[in-house]
């Protein structure tokens, strides 16, 4: 039996990136995953197909993470289709790096609406969602919290919240059989990560050379973590940040 069997996922920011590689890799363990996105839904209809081609089962469904009535169909929409949720993945991130002197209140907002806030209200309709069985919370953090690189203090005080949601909230919710955890990733080669220009860049080499495994991530490292945080085979686990960066920290 798949490690995922009759469980039903839903994987926020999930068309591309380490979203749709931990779409998958629930897919492939059984789960029944709900692909969410906020604007590119042929990439996440490509998610979809690709899960269903592999005898899986797959949905796609449009919601901007920072408004509650976009989180209240996303959920919906899950339930219809295939029951209510037992994991959530709360992957949807931007980011914008930039130096004291670029920082803008509408940038600052951009970032914690869809980092923090986003993250808080898919957790709070997932708590709803999970009454009376419990459930897997599992958070997307990043390394930044631990190397805190110039020009990213945005994103970074946006990463750092996570880190301290994740404890505060596997506290909270312990008692109602509610685990949350978060996978910090390193570096890892996404569309973003080329379109954003650090791929082939200086600070890609720069992070490679600082990598005891001596690589950037790819999607799949993250994934399989996330199948494991998932999973029952992660049970006695609340409240983790799990370091995801090839030994860098």
């Amino acid at each position: 039996m798949k490690k995922l069997e009759n469980k039903v996922a839903i994987v926020t920011g999930a068309s591309k990136g380490i979203g749709a590689g931990i779409a998958k890799s629930l897919a492939a363990e059984g789960a029944s995953v709900v692909v969410n996105y906020a604007s590119s839904s042929q990439d996440a209809e490509s998610v979809v197909a690709e899960i269903v081609n592999a005898g899986g089962r797959a949905l796609a469904v449009k919601g901007d993470v920072s408004k509650t009535a976009d989180i209240e169909n996303l959920f919906t929409e899950t339930e219809k289709a295939f029951g209510k949720a037992d994991i959530v993945v709360n992957n949807a991130g931007v980011y914008q790096m930039g130096t004291i002197e670029t920082v803008t209140e509408d940038e600052f907002h951009r970032q914690f609406n869809i980092n923090v806030l986003g993250l808080l209200l898919t957790s709070q309709a997932a708590v709803k969602h999970f009454e009376g069985k419990g459930g897997s919370i599992v958070n997307i953090g990043s390394v930044v919290t631990r190397i805190t690189p110039p020009g990213s203090a945005i994103y970074t005080a946006t990463k750092g919240s996570v880190d301290v949601i994740t404890e505060v909230l596997a506290k909270e919710l312990g008692p109602k059989n509610i685990r949350v955890n978060s996978i910090n990733p390193g570096m890892v080669e996404t569309e973003g990560s080329h379109t954003a220009g650090f791929i082939g860049s200086d600070f890609h080499h720069q992070t490679v050379a600082a990598t005891p495994l001596g690589r950037i991530g790819q999607p799949d490292d993250i994934a399989q973590i996330a199948v494991f945080l998932a999973s029952d085979d992660s049970k006695w686990l609340t409240g983790e940040k799990l370091l995801a960066s090839g030994g860098v920290r």
